[in-house]
């Protein structure tokens, strides 16, 4: 059983670390207090349930709304997910909105980093489960 007093966690992101350079990335995301909603584990093989497939067809779309991601391998658990994905800012995304003056060299969009896109996918996998 999960208790926030015994299972807390440090951030293991590096201080310094650009999350939005390109690069491969590795996520794991639980469900809300580590309740199996995503399906089940029948003869050693998973089996969505509804909001399982939710989560598998949203994190599809990541790469089609987000055209500097690439999706590598993920696999949908019944209390969590994790996925393999890249960041490649070389397929003719703006590092910025464009403005009357440019931005700064080491600016970078906030859509662009490794959190920005997990939370998009958090948000919209969760929108539309909660209108299940």
């Amino acid at each position: 059983m999960f208790t926030p007093e015994k299972h807390h966690r440090r951030s293991i992101r590096l201080k310094e670390y650009d999350y939005a350079r390109n690069g491969a990335y590795f996520v794991t995301i639980c469900a809300h207090n580590h309740q199996c909603l995503f399906g089940e584990i029948v003869n050693g093989e998973m089996q969505l349930g509804d909001f399982g497939q939710i989560v598998h067809a949203e994190w599809l779309q990541t790469a089609k709304l987000r055209s500097n991601v690439v999706l590598d391998v993920f696999v949908v658990m019944p209390n969590h997910f994790h996925a393999i994905f890249i960041i490649n800012d070389g397929r003719g995304v703006l590092p910025y909105a464009p403005a009357s003056a440019p931005a700064p060299a080491n600016f970078r969009s906030p859509s662009q980093t490794v959190g920005a896109i997990v939370r998009g996918f958090k948000s919209a996998a969760t929108k539309k489960i909660v209108t299940v």
